[in-house]
């Protein structure tokens, strides 16, 4: 099988070594290296370069926007508007297409935040799911309708 002129190429060169202090480490060549396992501290860099930085306080307020993000995406996600429940007019169909494009773009950039591999980020962005869902999605702050049966635990 003849792969064309690919056996005149040099072979890839290897990864630069990688830094466990933070996320990202930038050498002297400028080169990024990016964490590809878990790892624990506030220094590291999530959704925008240079964000949050090394400022605690700064961290605090990422972990507070995923966590944000991560609730927000719960309750889009079981409000009525996507449910269907209600006009059928081309109105209510673009607002509930807007709505979902705003939750799936929210998903995304909490999984993108996660894929910082920041333990912090992870831990935040599970709670913000798991408070959202008790919230909007589960039995336990719902009153049942006439037409829905309520789930029993046996």
């Amino acid at each position: 099988m003849d792969h064309g002129n690919m056996h005149n190429m040099p072979p890839p060169s290897p990864p630069p070594p990688s830094s466990s202090s933070s996320m990202v480490n930038h050498t002297n060549s400028d080169m990024i290296v990016m964490h590809m396992t878990f790892f624990w501290g506030k220094n590291t860099e999530i959704l925008f370069s240079g964000w949050p930085g090394t400022s605690s306080r700064m961290y605090a307020l990422c972990l507070i926007v995923v966590f944000l993000f991560a609730v927000i995406v719960e309750w889009l996600a079981h409000s009525s508007i996507l449910r269907g429940r209600g006009s059928t007019s081309r109105a209510a169909g673009l607002v509930q297409t807007a709505v979902y494009t705003l939750k799936t773009g929210l998903a995304y950039l909490v999984m993108l935040s996660v894929m910082s591999f920041n333990g912090g980020v992870f831990i935040v962005a599970i709670a913000g799911f798991a408070v959202g869902f008790m919230l909007f999605g589960s039995t336990a702050f719902k009153n049942p309708c006439d037409d829905e049966k309520p789930f029993e635990v046996l």
